[in-house]
């Protein structure tokens, strides 16, 4: 087994809390549209205006705003009021100023592997937003390197494992993503170490590997200094 030397650490919802804002901006933009349809209803529009625009917006604030206009055109037949796209950007304004809460056992536990290992941050979204959101936490001291990504596919953890490590096979990477986070970086040769967070985007289901001798699921945080312990 190739010793460990690198570790890699997702930010959105392994870090600090993500979705919830999301999700609560969803339900505003739902109650702005509640005359063309119910809560689920546009819930489920707004999920096909992502799936379709992912490629062309990315992840993120912009990506999502983006596609709350597209999906309040889509549902009005192009007869959205301006006030109404006035509101949406307005939604889209605030997820920028929500305060970063970082989740339990985050400080300790990135305490407990500097030194150790190379700590990177690898997370995905809007530039600004998550630079915005590494300072406000007040992580960036923890972390030997940070990369934000447009997206996490297998040749990204292959790059950035080689830059900033020894290569994917002497590394981990931790999240609450498994499409995102872990079966990327499994396929790429490294650990790959699910955290599930309570709340889940719908873009980001996938099936565990479970039986993978790579693979293996934590409760929270708190637990990785043990899980590395056993496999040094």
């Amino acid at each position: 087994m190739s010793k460990l030397t690198t570790i890699g650490f997702d930010a959105d919802d392994t870090l600090w809390q993500n979705q919830q804002f999301y999700d609560f901006t969803e339900i505003e933009f739902a109650r702005l549209l509640a005359d063309h349809g119910n809560h689920l209803e546009i819930a489920a529009k707004l999920l096909e205006s992502q799936k379709r625009s992912l490629h062309l917006y990315g992840f993120g604030i912009k990506g999502f705003t983006l596609s709350m206009i597209d999906t309040a055109i889509e549902i009005t037949n192009g007869q959205v009021p301006t006030k109404t796209i006035a509101h949406i950007l307005e939604l889209g304004r605030e997820l920028t100023k929500h305060p970063v809460e970082t989740l339990p056992h985050v400080q300790e536990t990135l305490q407990a592997l500097v030194g150790r290992y190379n700590i990177i941050l690898i997370t995905k979204g809007d530039l600004f937003d998550q630079e915005r959101k590494l300072a406000a936490s007040g992580l960036g001291d923890f972390f030997n390197a940070v990369e934000i990504v447009s997206d996490k596919k297998t040749d990204t953890y292959e790059r950035i494992f080689a830059r900033h490590g020894d290569s994917a096979s002497q590394s981990m990477m931790i999240g609450n993503s498994l499409k995102s986070d872990v079966l990327p970086a499994i396929a790429a040769g490294a650990w790959g170490v699910y955290v599930p967070h309570e709340r889940e985007w719908a873009l980001e289901n996938a099936e565990a590997p479970h039986g993978h001798a790579r693979f293996h699921t934590l409760e929270n945080l708190s637990q990785v200094p043990s899980l590395l312990a056993s496999l040094a």
